[in-house]
């Protein structure tokens, strides 16, 4: 299965999600390792792995969000919209825009689709709902945005 027909196997309650087998791996390590530290943002975490469907690196479309992706979304309870890059806890620094993929928002975005709104809880237990509008990946320089892929350098 291709990530472009993932969208049709969603999940009832929630959208699917697709990871690349590397971030499957790492993910599944870090949600494991917090468990006892940080129960829920944990069980947050494996709840959004074990959705996923776990495509080889080179077959994961530009289309999804993975760590390390420039991530573009809306709140859209506020149509406020903010740029963020997913990253692992270590390197989070949110002067730098850098979220932590074990923060709600992160584990909300990491592995959705564009396009998609994902509805996600604060830790303060209010469901929100965000909309990806745009992802840049780094490894690759190819941006995507509302059915468009190109590289960064043409977007500027």
């Amino acid at each position: 299965m291709t990530s472009e027909n993932i969208l049709t196997t969603a999940s009832q309650s929630k959208p699917r999600v697709a990871l690349s087998s590397l971030d499957h791996e790492k993910l599944s390590a870090l949600a494991h390792a917090a468990r006892n530290r940080l129960p829920d943002l944990a069980a947050g975490l494996a709840d959004q792995i074990g959705r996923a469907h776990v495509l080889a690196d080179g077959e994961l479309s530009g289309h999804f969000v993975r760590m390390h992706s420039e991530v573009e979304f809306r709140d859209d309870a506020t149509g406020k919209v903010r740029t963020v890059t997913i990253v692992y806890p270590e390197e989070a620094d949110i002067s730098q825009g850098k979220i932590s993929v074990m923060t709600p928002v992160g584990t909300a975005l990491i592995g959705s689709p564009l396009g998609h709104s994902i509805t996600w809880e604060t830790l303060g237990g209010e469901a929100r709902q965000l909309t990806v509008l745009s992802l840049f990946e780094p490894r690759s320089g190819r941006l995507a945005s509302a059915g468009h892929g190109r590289s960064r350098t043409d977007h500027a």
